[in-house]
C-alpha cells in the first residue's frame, strides 16, 4: 500500500522548486540593494545596534566559558605528551579557525536570526508589508536590505569577540588556575597563529556565516504565513535551516582553506 500518491509527490516537488525560485529572486534583489542601502546608512546603523549590541552578552559569556573548557581539556591532553606550554596555541587556533565563527553563527541564528524572522513575519501578519507596497515603497529595500547588510557586518565582529573572550578564558584556567607559564602561553600564540591563514580564514568564514544566517532568517520571515502559527513555524525553520547550513558550509570551507 502506497502512502503517497504521484500527484502528492509532484505537488511537493513543485512547491520546493517554487520556494527555491522565490529564494533566488530575493537573493538577487538583496544584492542589488547594496549601493542604495549604504546611501541610507542610518537604517543599517540601527540594525547593527539591534543585532550586535543585543547579542553581545551571550556571545561574550559563551566565548568565556568555551575558553574555560578548552583550557582544562587542552591542558590534560597536552600534559600527556609534555607539551602543556602549547596550551595557548591550541586554544587560539581552535577558536580562531573553527569554534569562533561556527559557535558564534549558531548563537547568532538562535538569538538574532529568530528575532529577524519573527519581526518580519509579524509585519507580514499585520499587513504592514502590504501597506508599504500599496504606498509604492519597496519592502525589500526599506525593511529587508538594512537587516541583511547589518547581519553581514555584525557577524565578524561578534566572532572576534567570541574568540578573544575564549582566549582570555583559556588564559584564566591555564595560567591563573593550573599554573602554565604566562610567557609560554602568549608566545606560543604570537608565534603560531598566522594572521592571513588562520585569522583571515576565520574572518572569511564569519562573513559567509553572517550572510547565510541573515538571509535564511529574512527569507523565512518574508515567506511566512500571515498567522501566529505560520510565524512560529518560520522561526523554528530559521534555526534548523541556518544551523545545518552553517555546519555544512564550515566543512566545505575548511576543506578548501586548509587542504589546498
Amino acid at each position: 500500500m502506497s502512502w503517497y500518491k504521484p500527484a502528492d509527490i509532484g505537488l511537493a516537488t513543485r512547491n520546493q522548486l517554487a520556494g527555491l525560485g522565490l529564494g533566488a529572486r530575493l537573493f538577487v534583489r538583496l544584492l542589488s540593494t547594496f549601493f542604495g542601502s549604504f546611501r541610507r546608512f542610518g537604517l543599517i546603523r540601527d540594525q547593527i545596534h539591534f543585532l550586535g549590541n543585543y547579542s553581545l552578552a551571550i556571545i561574550a559569556v559563551s566565548g568565556l566559558f568555551v575558553g574555560f573548557v578548552f583550557g582544562l581539556q587542552g591542558y590534560y591532553t597536552l600534559q600527556r605528551y609534555g607539551s602543556s606550554e602549547a596550551l595557548g596555541l591550541l586554544v587560539a587556533l581552535s577558536l580562531v579557525r573553527e569554534l569562533g565563527p561556527v559557535v558564534t553563527a549558531l548563537l547568532f541564528a538562535g538569538r538574532a536570526g529568530t528575532s529577524l524572522t519573527a519581526e518580519i513575519g509579524l509585519m507580514k501578519a499585520g499587513e504592514q508589508i502590504s501597506v508599504m507596497e500599496m504606498m509604492a515603497v519597496d519592502p525589500v529595500q526599506r525593511i529587508l536590505a538594512p537587516r541583511f547588510w547589518a547581519g553581514i557586518i555584525v557577524m565578524p565582529l561578534l566572532a572576534a569577540v567570541f574568540s578573544a573572550m575564549g582566549i582570555i578564558g583559556g588564559w584564566v584556567v591555564g595560567v591563573l588556575m593550573i599554573g602554565v607559564d604566562a610567557g609560554a602561553f602568549w608566545s606560543q600564540i604570537q608565534g603560531g597563529v598566522d594572521v592571513w591563514k588562520d585569522v583571515g580564514n576565520g574572518f572569511i568564514k564569519s562573513v559567509v556565516f553572517g550572510f547565510t544566517v541573515t538571509f535564511v532568517a529574512l527569507l523565512q520571515g518574508f515567506e511566512a504565513q500571515a498567522t501566529p502559527e505560520g510565524v512560529a513555524s518560520a522561526t523554528t525553520r530559521t534555526v534548523v535551516v541556518a544551523s545545518l547550513a552553517v555546519l555544512g558550509l564550515d566543512f566545505i570551507m575548511t576543506a578548501m582553506m586548509f587542504t589546498i
